[in-house]
């Protein structure tokens, strides 16, 4: 495209879920709420944690990461959602705030997929050499682990995942309630394939290769759970999967429909399998892990 036609974007203007005005008034008032239980399930499930010395154990270390990191992974997008959704002029966001927004999501979010994998990887250990856990998973390891997870995750964020040479020639509207790099993309100048291979790597390397860690996780803990004997004992060492379990098809089942499926073309597909790991899947993970968890109920009984 000539030089002509380009523009220098300063801003972005986010089209949002709706254009109807009741329904954003409807989906302000339901996102607000979910919102908010998101703020207050993660710090409730971080107090319980912190409060309880019988639960300062390597999973629950792994857990309070998993809750701080979806408080900042929630409220990076949410709250300027819900200001865009009850303004009158709409969503508008400028060019800085929108890459910051992309790459902070990001981050957040491939710190999740690794961490999902780490704790599959603590669950393993504890089910499988049980007598040697806490030697295997002592605090330096677990310490160690997470600075790891965190600055390995930061420094692949640091790599844009548009190419700079890219100029916005496509107008400033964002088909999307947040500056996501599968819409953004859509804006940008010239052959595009470079970016979309750049994306499709990085979701090998941040999606599928923790995944199918995961699933070789559990099929040695399924292979170690057949040698028991006893039913009650597979059912109680299963217990303290399950909620690991439901939160990886949650967060892994909506991600890679975005990013390896077919929703990452169909722009009203692509918003609503994105509102379900940026709002959903954060508020319902403190759930799951309480309800499911019988030593979190037995530490709030006690509290």
């Amino acid at each position: 495209m000539d030089e002509d036609n380009q523009t220098v974007v300063t801003e972005f203007i986010l089209l949002g879920l709706s254009q109807n005005r009741m329904t954003q008034i409807v989906l302000f008032v339901l996102f607000l709420l979910m919102y908010t239980l998101t703020i207050g399930g993660n710090i409730f499930l971080l107090c319980i944690v912190l409060a309880s010395p019988r639960m300062h154990t390597p999973m629950y270390f792994f857990l309070c990461h998993l809750s701080f990191l979806d408080l900042f992974y929630s409220s990076s997008t949410v709250p300027k959602m819900l200001v865009d959704m009850i303004s009158i002029g709409g969503g508008r966001i400028s060019y800085i705030g929108c890459t910051l927004q992309m790459n902070f999501s990001l981050f957040l979010g491939e710190t999740e997929c690794i961490l999902l994998a780490v704790m599959a990887y603590d669950r393993y250990i504890a089910i499988c050499f049980p007598l040697r856990y806490m030697v295997i998973m002592s605090w330096r390891r677990c310490k160690n682990i997470a600075v790891i997870v965190w600055l390995g995750c930061l420094s692949c964020s640091m790599f844009p995942m548009i190419s700079s040479q890219h100029a916005i020639c496509k107008g400033n509207i964002i088909n999307h309630f947040i500056c996501e790099v599968l819409a953004l993309l859509q804006l940008v100048c010239g052959d595009t394939s470079y970016d979309e291979a750049k994306i499709v790597l990085g979701s090998l390397f941040t999606l599928l290769t923790p995944f199918a860690f995961i699933i070789v996780s559990y099929m040695c803990i399924i292979r170690s759970l057949l040698k028991i004997n006893s039913v009650a004992g597979r059912t109680k060492a299963f217990s303290t999967c399950s909620s690991h379990l439901t939160v990886v098809m949650l967060f892994y089942g909506t991600s890679m429909t975005l990013y390896l499926g077919k929703a990452r073309n169909i722009p009203e597909k692509h918003k609503i399998v994105s509102v379900f790991y940026v709002i959903v899947t954060p508020m319902l993970n403190p759930m799951i892990y309480s309800l499911r968890n019988s030593e979190v109920k037995r530490a709030l009984r006690k509290i």
